[in-house]
């Protein structure tokens, strides 16, 4: 593991991202220390996933039927 100096990567930043961007992990830190790790964003996983769901849940062929009048009356608050 070798770990470029702050103060040196404060100085090469922009080669230090292309390095980064080409697959390969550089450590920052100080005193033989790493304190922060530069890699890739492309290598980061998406948060949501689309999809996950599919062919598990079933929309029921009724689902936009109007709901009941006494049923409707509820949701809104109103009496008939």
């Amino acid at each position: 593991m070798n770990i470029v100096p702050m103060h040196q990567a404060k100085s090469s930043l922009s080669q230090l991202v292309k390095r980064a961007a080409g697959g390969e992990t550089i450590f920052i830190g100080s005193y033989g220390r790493a304190e922060a790790v530069l890699k890739s964003a492309a290598s980061a996983k998406p948060k949501k996933r689309l999809g996950l769901l599919k062919g598990k849940l079933k929309v029921p062929d009724d689902f936009d039927t109007p709901l009941p009048p006494e049923l409707l009356a509820a949701f809104e608050g109103s009496e008939e």
